[in-house]
């Protein structure tokens, strides 16, 4: 054992001893850090309420009824139809959460956290998904072990059972693609902000749902062809997406599974937004090497997603992504090293990384034919 493991293994009996613990919450050298600890320990113990507090906040659309400024519990309480004293109830909740703020008048007002939920409809979509990934980690032990049997977020989303992919129609996709666009909108912006996408003749998205992210970039690039491809069904509602976004003189879509089915050529720039990450390395293998033989000679590749090893962000990639994509049956997220392994693998030269605003959503990497 190296020192490095005795001192670890003497630190933690250490710590796990009550006097030790109750010495440490008193004496003024470590009291700051013991009671850190414990507050930490308690979040981690009450997440969940936490989060169905937030549940509650977005199923009641209480952050839209606060849009306009305070309100008192009396008038919340008759819009959320709860008796008083529990609207007062979840108020505190939430205020307590910095998603509200108490003002001295007994009225509350939303907090920076409750406003960005009203601008940002993505993370309500996603709040409300969260039902299906809480139900199948009401047995986190049986989901680990793979006796959990089907789960609801391996039927939710289609591509995770590959048998279903012929019979879908375009209803069965509605939701996931619904929240799939959500989730697109949400760091499109970032990702174009990054990337000049105006010096190439034509953006191909591969997996691009119903074409938010497309439509996003026909805004930043407004002489850019465009391309979308993802399952047959999905395709067919992205068609009617572009169409009413008045896109469809420069847009096509084409449907088909990238496990059986070529993509389309011509375009010098390919996009995968969120994609890889829903994947297990076989898979990826095989879609990276149809990107490559996609381009066109010295074409581009955009692949973003959330990443491991993203400072900060430790918690997004190995806990929550960690967990949900367990539950969907495929995929994990990859650090850039990883990914850069299998692109070189693919065929692809020059891969680089370029920041983009908010990398605990989104990192870039580009890379080239």
């Amino acid at each position: 054992m190296s020192w490095r493991e005795r001192w670890l293994a003497f630190r933690n009996r250490t710590i796990a001893k009550p006097g030790f613990q109750r010495w440490a919450a008193g004496f003024p050298l470590t009291r700051r850090t013991a009671r850190r600890n414990t507050r930490a320990l308690f979040d981690l113990c009450a997440g969940f309420v936490y989060s169905q507090t937030l549940f509650a906040c977005v199923r009641l659309d209480l952050f839209a009824m606060l849009e306009n400024g305070p309100r008192s519990v009396d008038w919340l309480a008759e819009r959320l139809s709860l008796p008083p004293e529990r609207a007062l109830r979840l108020l505190k909740a939430a205020a307590s959460l910095d998603l509200l703020t108490r003002l001295p008048d007994g009225r509350f007002a939303l907090a920076d956290l409750g406003a960005a939920m009203i601008g940002n409809p993505a993370i309500a979509a996603m709040v409300e998904h969260h039902a299906m990934l809480y139900e199948d980690l009401s047995d986190p032990v049986a989901l680990l072990r793979g006796e959990s049997g089907p789960t609801r977020l391996s039927t939710y989303w289609p591509y995770a059972a590959e048998a279903k992919l012929g019979s879908m129609g375009a209803e069965s996709v509605a939701p996931y693609g619904g929240l799939m666009a959500a989730s697109q909108a949400l760091i499109a912006t970032d990702i174009l902000d990054a990337y000049p996408i105006h010096r190439h003749a034509r953006l191909m998205d591969v997996g691009g749902g119903e074409g938010a992210f497309l439509s996003a970039a026909a805004l930043s690039a407004p002489d850019i062809a465009l391309t979308l491809f993802d399952l047959p069904a999905v395709a067919e509602r992205a068609r009617a997406r572009l169409a009413a976004d008045g896109l469809m003189e420069r847009a096509r879509t084409a449907g088909g599974s990238f496990r059986h089915d070529p993509l389309p050529t011509g375009a010098d720039l390919i996009s995968l937004v969120r994609v890889v990450h829903d994947h297990d390395d076989d898979t990826v293998r095989l879609l990276l090497r149809k990107v490559y033989e996609a381009l066109s000679g010295g074409g581009t590749l955009l692949l973003a997603e959330p990443m491991a090893e993203t400072p900060g962000a430790a918690p997004i990639a190995d806990a929550y992504f960690g967990f949900y994509l367990l539950a969907m049956g495929s995929g994990r997220c990859r650090s850039p090293a990883e990914l850069r392994a299998l692109l070189n693998e693919a065929g692809f030269v020059g891969t680089c990384e370029v920041a983009t605003r908010r990398p605990l959503l989104t990192r870039l990497l580009v890379t080239h034919k």
